[in-house]
C-alpha cells in the first residue's frame, strides 16, 4: 500500500485533499500540519520521514501572507524554502516522489503572452522571492515535481471569495482592481489534479516525470472580472467599481500579468481542466 503523506493539511489545498482522499481508495494517506509536524524543525523533520517512510510527499505547507512577507521575510524563508529543503534532504537518498507547489508571483508580470515552464522567473517581492528559492530547495531531489499556481481559493480557509462574499454583503459598492491580470484556480481542482497523477503513476497508467508544471483553471480575468462574477453569481446587490491598482498602494508589488500556460501538465498527464467560471459556481455552492 502506497504511503502518502501531506504536510500542511490544515490550509485551503491541503483540506481540499484530505476532502478529494476519500474517493482514493487503497492507499496510506497521512496528514500533517504544524502541530503534528512542523517541516521548519530540520531534526523532527527527519525523524518523521524515517519513520513513516512515505512514497509520496505532498507539500501544502506555505507562507502566503504577501504584504506580510516584506516586513517578515525570515519567517517567509523558513516555510517556504528552509522547511522545502529540510523535506528535501530527508529523502535524497530515497525514490520517494515529492510534490511541491509554487506560485505565479515568481514572474514579474512583465510579459503580455501566458508564462510557460521555461519562462525566466523574475519576482518582485519577498514572497515570491521565498518561493523561487522553495522551488530550487525541491530540485535538488531528483523525484521533486514543482507545480505553480494561482489566485488560489477553496471552501476552506480565508481567501478572495470568501473575502469578496463577505464585504458584498456589507456595502453598497466595492473598489477592486482591474490591471492585474491572471486567473483564478479552485484549489479542490487542484487537489483533484494532484491526487489523479499519484494514482495514474500508482497503478502504472502514467509515467512519473519530475519537473516544473503550471496548473491553474482555464480562463483569463482581473481582479475586477472575478469579484463582479461571484457577486452576481451570489446574487448580491453589491456593485463592483473597477480602480487602478495604484489607488490602493501596498506593500508588496504585485505582478500585472501572471497567466500560466498550463500545456505541458495538461499533455504529460492527460488533465482536462475546468474553466474557472464553472468552478467558482461549484465553490459558492457550498458558501451560499
Amino acid at each position: 500500500m502506497a504511503v502518502i503523506l501531506i504536510t500542511g493539511a490544515g490550509g485551503q489545498l491541503g483540506s481540499e485533499l484530505r476532502t478529494a482522499s476519500g474517493n482514493y481508495y487503497g492507499y496510506d494517506f497521512i496528514f500533517t500540519d504544524i502541530d503534528t509536524l512542523d517541516i521548519g524543525d530540520k531534526a523532527k523533520t527527519s525523524d518523521f520521514i524515517r519513520n513513516t517512510n512515505p512514497d509520496w510527499i505532498i507539500n501544502c505547507a506555505a507562507y502566503n501572507q504577501v504584504d506580510k512577507a516584506e516586513e517578515d521575510s525570515a519567517t517567509a524563508d523558513l516555510v517556504n524554502r528552509a522547511a522545502v529543503s529540510h523535506i528535501a534532504e530527508a529523502i535524497r537518498s530515497t525514490e520517494c516522489r515529492f510534490i511541491h507547489f509554487s506560485t505565479d508571483y515568481v514572474f514579474s508580470g512583465m510579459s503580455c503572452q501566458p508564462y510557460n515552464e521555461f519562462s525566466e522567473p523574475g519576482p518582485i517581492n519577498a514572497y515570491g522571492m521565498s518561493k523561487l528559492a522553495g522551488e530550487k530547495a525541491a530540485l535538488t531531489h531528483h523525484a521533486s515535481m514543482i507545480i505553480r499556481t494561482s489566485w488560489l481559493y477553496s471552501s476552506f480557509g480565508t481567501n478572495f471569495v470568501k473575502t469578496i462574499l463577505r464585504k458584498a454583503r456589507e456595502n453598497e459598492s466595492l473598489n477592486v482592481v482591474f490591471d492585474q491580470v491572471g486567473t483564478p484556480t479552485y484549489a479542490a481542482d487542484l487537489a483533484e489534479a494532484v491526487l489523479a497523477i499519484v494514482s495514474g503513476v500508482i497503478r502504472n497508467k502514467t509515467t512519473y516525470s519530475p519537473g516544473i508544471y503550471h496548473y491553474s483553471n482555464e480562463g483569463v480575468c482581473s481582479w475586477y472580472d472575478f469579484a463582479e462574477e461571484v457577486v452576481r453569481e451570489a446574487g448580491l446587490a453589491c456593485r463592483i467599481v473597477p480602480v487602478l491598482s495604484s489607488r490602493y498602494p501596498m506593500l508588496a508589488q504585485r505582478p500585472s500579468y501572471s497567466v500560466l500556460d498550463k500545456g505541458k501538465i495538461k499533455e504529460k498527464y492527460g488533465l482536462a481542466i475546468p474553466h474557472w467560471r464553472s468552478s467558482m459556481k461549484k465553490c459558492l455552492g457550498l458558501l451560499v
